[in-house]
């Protein structure tokens, strides 16, 4: 099964089989300013570091789904650049796990959502803020930037294509 990742600019479009194949800058170990220095952190502290931190995204983005303003997507996709470069165990966990790998695999492929979780998700958005908007925002303003959010977030899943099955 090949799985599609679009992470940066230019070259660094790849397509990997189960491993997310990143930018040529950062294989060579190149830096912002052009230079070749060797990163000076052990290999065992940064791959338990980037462990952590995918392990600390992927809660983020289970978080998310319940939190109408905490993307889920971009934590997500985080957890699986993290993944990718320190443990392949968790990395496909993540893409093969019965909730989120479907979804991974479609937004990589840009397969769409499918109706249901579009009809779920701008549901509980509704539900949320909603009660957040006439339960616990007291004040006006913040009343009117709840509602803008909830319409930006609103059209911008409504904009993403439908997945058909």
């Amino acid at each position: 099964m090949f799985y599609f990742a679009k992470i940066g600019r230019g070259n660094e479009e790849a397509i990997g089989r189960g491993l997310i194949t990143l930018s040529k800058s950062m294989m060579k170990n190149q830096f912002w300013d052009g230079s070749n220095r060797r990163n000076k952190i052990p290999p065992g502290l940064s791959r338990w570091v980037l462990t952590s931190a995918g392990t600390f995204l992927v809660a983020l983005g289970i978080l998310g789904i319940f939190l109408p303003l905490l993307p889920t997507t971009p934590f997500l996709l985080l957890a699986a650049a993290c993944y990718a470069r320190s443990s392949e165990r968790f990395y496909h966990w993540l893409l093969n796990n019965r909730w989120f790998g479907n979804y991974l695999k479609n937004y990589w492929e840009e397969k769409g959502i499918p109706l249901k979780i579009k009809v779920l998700s701008i549901s509980f958005l509704c539900i949320t803020i909603g009660y957040s908007a006439v339960f616990v925002v007291q004040i006006l303003l913040g009343k009117i930037i709840l509602l803008l959010i909830a319409i930006g977030v609103t059209i911008h899943i409504l904009s993403i294509r439908t997945l058909k099955q």
